[in-house]
């Protein structure tokens, strides 16, 4: 089975997707869309087994963050890294790499639980992939910190 990593290569490569230096990278699954679905019931059976996420064990992804130069990833799930608890390094090593190498080594902010389903309907319908997108925080004066407020504008 295809790793979600080289999935996302692959939709990048056939949807023809170019991904600048300071780019906030969005990644779709439905996710949100889902939970969205079960009216503010969802079932944990749901909510345990059906998201998704890349895999920050997977070198050749953290290279691809670090060259492509993108700012932020943002997805529509609660979780841009799949969490695994299996021990995979012999040494010392983050739980959640990608995060480290992100937030800690690179400075790469990640959004979750962002809702791309419109936007992702909107950008296929009209054969696009590139849109204006601000994610200025909630203004909570005195506050350590926020969530953001993101707002796409095709």
């Amino acid at each position: 089975m295809p790793s979600v990593s080289m999935i996302c290569r692959e939709i990048i490569e056939k949807d023809k997707v170019e991904i600048e230096r300071g780019d906030i990278v969005c990644l779709h699954t439905g996710f949100a869309e889902m939970v969205m679905e079960f009216k503010k019931n969802p079932t944990p059976e749901a909510l345990h087994n059906t998201c998704t996420g890349l895999d920050g064990r997977d070198d050749k992804l953290l290279q691809w963050i670090s060259d492509s130069g993108l700012a932020v990833l943002a997805a529509d799930n609660y979780a841009v890294e799949l969490f695994n608890a299996t021990p995979w390094k012999t040494t010392t090593h983050a739980m959640l790499p990608l995060h480290q190498h992100c937030l800690f080594k690179n400075g790469i902010h990640l959004g979750e639980l962002w809702y791309f389903t419109p936007l992702a309907n909107w950008l296929r319908e009209h054969k696009r992939n590139r849109f204006l997108l601000t994610a200025p925080p909630l203004r909570l004066p005195g506050a350590v910190g926020s969530p953001a407020t993101p707002v796409a504008t095709v």
